[in-house]
C-alpha cells in the first residue's frame, strides 16, 4: 500500500473584505510518495492559495490537512514552523537567495534553521546535494555571479537540505527560457526516479504538467480532474 504524505479533506477558503467571496470550495485529494503531481488551471483559479494552505503557511481555511498522517489543522505557529522547516522543501519562481552568502551557504540556511545536524555534517549534506545537482563546482561563487538557469538550481538543492518528506514549487520555472526549463524538470524527473521525492507543482507551463505522473486541474476554486 501506497504511504500518504500529503491530504486534504474537504478544504473551503474564502475572503471577506467586505463581503465573503469564496476561493476554494471543497478541495479533497492525496498524494502518495515518490509521486510527481502537478497543479494547473489560469489565473485566479485558486491554485497559488491551495499551495499556501497545504504548506502549512495560511491557516485561515475550513477542512483538514494532513501532513506525514499527522493533522495540521489548529497546529500553533511554532509547530507549523517546524513542519515546514522538516519536512517541506521550497522551490519558487524567483530563487530568493541571499546575496551576501555563497551557495553554499544558502544551500545551508535550512538546515543550520533546523539544528539537527552539526555544521560540519550541514555543509557535507549541502555539498552533496550540489553535487546531486551538478552545480557543486559554483558552491563557493556568490549568487548574482551564477545563470538563472544555475540560480534555481541552487534553491533546489537548498529544498532539498533536510530531506523533505515533499517539495512544493510555485511556478519553479516561471522565470526561466525553455532550455532552463527542460533542465529543472529533468531535476524534479530525476529526484522522483532515483530517490522517491514526492513533489507538488503549480505552474502555468501546460506541457511541464503533461510530463508529470498526475495533473490536478482546477477552475474556480474547485478540481475539475
Amino acid at each position: 500500500m501506497s504511504e500518504i504524505i500529503l491530504q486534504a479533506k474537504s478544504v473551503n477558503k474564502s475572503f471577506h473584505d467586505p463581503i465573503t467571496i469564496p476561493i476554494l470550495k471543497d478541495i479533497s485529494f492525496s498524494i502518495n510518495k515518490g509521486d510527481f503531481v502537478s497543479v494547473i488551471g489560469k489565473s485566479g483559479c485558486g491554485k497559488s492559495t491551495l499551495l499556501y494552505i497545504l504548506s502549512t503557511m495560511d491557516t485561515d481555511y475550513e477542512g483538514e490537512l494532513l501532513i506525514d498522517q499527522q493533522l495540521m489543522t489548529g497546529l500553533k505557529e511554532k509547530e507549523l514552523a517546524r513542519v515546514r522547516n522538516e519536512k517541506i522543501g521550497f522551490v519558487f519562481q524567483f530563487h530568493y537567495l541571499l546575496n551576501e552568502f555563497s551557495v553554499l551557504k544558502n544551500v545551508m540556511l535550512p538546515g543550520i534553521k533546523l539544528g539537527k545536524y552539526s555544521l560540519k555534517e550541514i555543509e557535507h549534506r549541502a555539498m552533496e546535494k550540489l553535487r546531486i545537482l551538478d552545480i557543486h563546482e559554483q558552491a563557493l561563487k556568490m549568487p548574482n555571479q551564477l545563470s538563472g538557469g544555475q540560480k534555481q538550481r541552487v534553491a533546489i538543492a537548498r529544498a532539498l537540505i533536510n530531506d523533505p518528506l515533499i517539495i512544493m514549487g510555485d511556478e519553479p520555472t516561471g522565470n526561466l527560457d525553455k532550455k532552463n526549463s527542460e533542465i529543472v524538470f529533468e531535476i524534479f524527473n530525476q529526484l522522483t526516479d532515483e530517490f522517491n521525492q514526492t513533489l507538488l507543482i503549480v505552474t502555468h507551463d501546460n506541457e511541464f504538467a503533461a510530463r508529470t505522473h498526475r495533473i490536478i486541474e482546477m477552475e474556480d476554486g474547485r478540481i475539475i480532474r
